[in-house]
């Protein structure tokens, strides 16, 4: 299965170059280019793509902007945004997330980590540049809590089961599936129908959204250092 891909960024140099390197891959294609927020909405409503790579500083609507108004459209739940910036700032990694986009990633990524960011997103799971650290999304989600990307308050909580709640306490700590299935001892595949589960049942779009919820509703609290 091919992976469609949506180029959102105000330079053409960078969306040229973006769509050389998303091309060169078997597995994936650039559907269309956005110069601005705007346009990226119109173009993820009308081409559906599965990605898409958005600058989070444009004139007009910005990525955030962007972001939020494909997050909150039903029609576009299986479209994954990946924020991209020239700086990794603290604030705009929780910003994206809040967004409500799948990651986050610095332009000066090498290439091959670009397009893991891709697949990572398409798949549904969460991705985080090295620079945005686990502590660092604790820290700063912890600052500002009561209102989930996804409007999610802790009685929507209660919808979850006690091994759901369990999960999702380990993805918000940044594990992976195979990671939590060590530790819960169980399958891997286990893991993910709970996770999947969590995601429906308090209407997340994918696991970064199941991160922002479980500290935001106040399920998980960070650590003090």
């Amino acid at each position: 299965m091919t992976i469609r891909v949506l180029l959102a960024d105000d330079q053409a140099l960078l969306r040229s170059a973006f769509r050389v390197l998303v091309d060169s891959e078997d597995d994936m294609e650039v559907i269309g280019e956005a110069s601005d927020g705007a346009e990226a909405v119109r173009l993820a409503a009308s081409r559906l793509p599965d990605v898409v790579l958005m600058d989070i500083r444009m004139p007009g609507t910005d990525g955030l902007a962007a972001t939020r108004l494909i997050s909150a459209d039903p029609a576009l739940a299986a479209v994954h945004v990946v924020m991209l910036t020239t700086f990794e700032v603290d604030e705009y990694v929780v910003q994206s997330l809040r967004a409500g986009a799948a990651g986050f990633l610095g332009k000066g990524a090498e290439p091959a980590e670009l397009l893991g960011a891709i697949r990572t997103a398409a798949a549904g799971d969460a991705l985080l540049s090295p620079a945005a650290t686990r502590s660092l999304i604790t820290r700063f989600l912890a600052q500002a809590p009561g209102s989930g990307p996804a409007g999610v308050d802790s009685a929507r909580l209660a919808a979850l089961t006690g091994r759901e709640r369990e999960v999702l306490v380990q993805v918000a700590a940044g594990l992976s599936n195979d990671e939590i299935a060590a530790r819960l001892e169980v399958s891997p595949l286990t893991v993910k129908t709970h996770v999947n589960r969590a995601m429906a049942k308090v209407g997340a779009r994918d696991r970064a959204q199941l991160v922002v919820i479980a500290y935001e509703t106040g399920l998980v609290r960070p650590r003090t250092e």
